[in-house]
């Protein structure tokens, strides 16, 4: 019977939505494991709803109940300033009653982003995004140096997690090396599932 790694992400522009099909690839290369692709709504500054129940396209919204039957996460959002972006902060913000119970404890689980400048907060962005994580006792989950990549990207990715720098373009174009770390990382959580019993 498979079990399935939820990949849950928020993107604006389509750089973060690409990283999240390319760990799909990685997560689905794993024996028995199935990738489980989901996104959450945008937030308003004002107390009403901005956004539609189903999406009108891409993925289904995640629900609290996508946590509980995760056998791992991978977890996506572009950077701002330095941090996740609201809609997934929001996402996170509403799971205390998980952390009560203590469905994810000891789940494996990794980050991912996206930004647009050479120098906007990637790294931070990934370590602050499992903050929340590590209070839910989930087990962290980086890419080491034995990916050959990670020595020499010029672009995205690092030992955090995977990312993609746009370079200010208009289009989401992720390089060859993102898409390869990003694939690696999702391969690696599920792998850490395995390992972890998590059938």
């Amino acid at each position: 019977m498979s079990q399935e790694i939820l990949v849950v992400y928020y993107s604006r522009y389509g750089a973060t939505a690409e990283l999240a099909r390319q760990i799909c690839l990685g997560i689905e290369s794993v024996e028995k494991y199935n990738a489980r692709l989901r996104t959450v709504p945008a937030v308003s500054a004002v107390s009403e709803a901005s956004e539609p129940e189903v999406p009108e396209d891409g993925p289904p919204y995640a629900t609290q109940q996508d946590l509980i039957d995760c056998a791992g996460l991978v977890m996506g959002s572009p950077t701002r300033f330095g941090n996740m972006a609201a809609p997934l902060k929001y996402f996170l913000d509403g799971s205390g009653s998980l952390w009560m119970s203590g469905d994810l404890i000891g789940k494996p689980a990794a980050v991912f982003t996206s930004t647009n400048t050479l120098h906007g907060g990637q790294e931070s962005t990934l370590l602050t995004m499992m903050i929340p994580l590590i209070h839910h006792g989930m087990v962290i989950v980086g890419l080491p140096y034995s990916e050959p990549l990670l020595t020499s990207t010029s672009s995205g990715g690092g030992p955090y997690g995977a990312s993609h720098w746009g370079y200010g373009q208009k289009q989401p174009l992720i390089r060859d090396e993102e898409k390869k770390l990003a694939i690696a990382l999702g391969k690696r959580v599920a792998e850490i599932a395995s390992k972890l019993g998590r059938e």
